[in-house]
């Protein structure tokens, strides 16, 4: 009984510090960028949190990382969330943070169908973390919000313009970040289970 509880006040424990850290995180990536978009280096304790607690972490995480992003919408920090804010709230919304927790949540089952091999489930999750961010913003991009991209194409193909010159830079940096640190995620992982383990015996 006693174990239990440790392992509840941990997990709440931990889990409540990665969502600070994403919120820490997103606040200042939001300066790093490379065009309109900015690099989410908050997907990283979004991955680590998936890895350690599962697809339910993983997604509460990401939520935390859609609702940064969002409020960051509204108030106007980010101007190109704030100009999607105001053609559509709704649909901001749903694809904010829908993405983001998504994306924490296959991060999340990717990990554990591949938990046998811890390293390859470490490194095969963070790289999935940005592939599905990125892919669901592309939908929602290229549907709800395809007039305002075509504006930002300027008669250039909008589908080349969207994945070459709008997020291609992005993602490629986005996706490198994730996989040079997924082998840190990976020792991360290994340390924090091995220190468990050894609270429990």
């Amino acid at each position: 009984m006693k174990s239990k509880k440790h392992t509840s006040v941990v997990r709440l424990t931990s889990l409540a510090l990665l969502a600070a850290l994403v919120v820490v995180l997103q606040t200042v990536a939001t300066g790093i960028k490379i065009g309109p978009v900015p690099i989410s280096l908050t997907l990283v304790p979004i991955v680590v949190g998936a890895i350690l607690f599962g697809p339910g972490a993983g997604a509460f995480l990401g939520g935390v990382f859609g609702v940064v992003c969002l409020i960051a919408g509204i108030a106007g920090t980010d101007k190109f969330t704030n100009l999607l804010w105001v053609a559509s709230p709704f649909w901001l919304t749903l694809v904010c943070v829908g993405k983001a927790v998504l994306c924490g949540y296959v991060a999340g089952l990717v990990y554990k169908a591949l938990s046998k091999n811890q390293t390859l489930g470490c490194i095969v999750a963070a790289v999935c973390a940005p592939i599905v961010n990125t892919g669901v913003f592309a939908v929602g991009m290229l549907t709800v919000f395809r007039p305002i991209l075509q504006d930002f194409a300027g008669g250039t193909d909008i589908v080349y313009y969207f994945f070459v010159a709008f997020i291609g830079v992005n993602f490629l940096v986005e996706l490198g970040v994730n996989a040079v640190l997924s082998a840190a995620i990976a020792r991360i992982v290994k340390a924090v289970q091995k220190a468990h383990g050894e609270a429990n015996s």
